[in-house]
């Protein structure tokens, strides 16, 4: 489920956007479009949106390794805030990822395929993860990877088809080890193409709102960088 820790906003930081916001079928997205590119990853956020520096500065990364990044706004303008009056378990009943997002998500796949994309991924980060974890079972997904995922399940796990990684934190009461485990355990019974990593060190969101002047939290989060855009390289390049 949804937690406190999902609520933590990441210290500030700043990046200078190599991409450029569009408007796709009516979704807010940030794309970054390297010439050429036939493979795409789909990027879809934490609570905080699609418009922090590091989740833009991971979407440019993608780019940079030869993918079409997309990073749509699946929250609609409405990021969760720390500081407003709204607790975040009320802000969390507004943003149900099994609804809208999730049929946006799909929306997305559509227009990429419309635009010569021929292999598509999805990623998705704390609240992101469960939505692209069920669009993966609905639309064309060539691999998926979670970072740090929130409510996903093991009947989610299951029911994914695709070649699919996990970078789980080793402290993370949202998605704990334990399920993590859990997580690979199926993953291993079956013939899917898999990868669960358990960073040590990390707690949850580390990836996209670590501190960029910690040596170590800066570390953590590009060698899992790294993993990721490895795993849409085996499988979509």
């Amino acid at each position: 489920m949804a937690g406190p820790e999902c609520c933590v906003p990441a210290p500030p930081s700043t990046h200078s956007s190599v991409g450029g916001e569009e408007s796709w079928e009516g979704i807010d997205v940030y794309v970054n479009h390297p010439a050429s590119s036939t493979a795409a990853v789909i990027l879809v956020s934490d609570v905080f949106g699609w418009k922090t520096p590091l989740f833009r500065k991971l979407a440019d990364k993608v780019a940079a390794a030869g993918f079409v990044a997309v990073a749509p706004d699946l929250l609609y303008g409405d990021v969760f805030d720390p500081d407003a009056s709204v607790p975040f378990q009320t802000w969390i009943q507004g943003h149900k990822p099994h609804l809208k997002p999730l049929e946006d998500c799909k929306k997305l796949v559509s227009v990429l395929q419309s635009k010569g994309i021929t292999s598509i991924g999805l990623s998705g980060f704390c609240w992101g993860a469960k939505v692209v974890i069920l669009a993966s079972k609905e639309t064309t997904c060539n691999a998926l990877v979670m970072c740090h995922p929130s409510m996903v399940t093991i009947d989610d796990i299951k029911a994914c088809k695709a070649p699919l990684a996990i970078l789980a934190a080793e402290t993370d009461h949202v998605t704990p080890v334990d399920m993590v485990n859990e997580f690979k355990k199926h993953l291993e019974h079956g013939n899917q193409d898999h990868f669960v990593k358990v960073f040590p060190g990390t707690a949850h969101g580390w990836t996209v709102r670590y501190d960029v002047n910690s040596e170590t939290a800066v570390k953590n989060a590009e060698e899992a960088h790294e993993d990721f855009i490895a795993w849409f390289r085996k499988h979509l390049l």
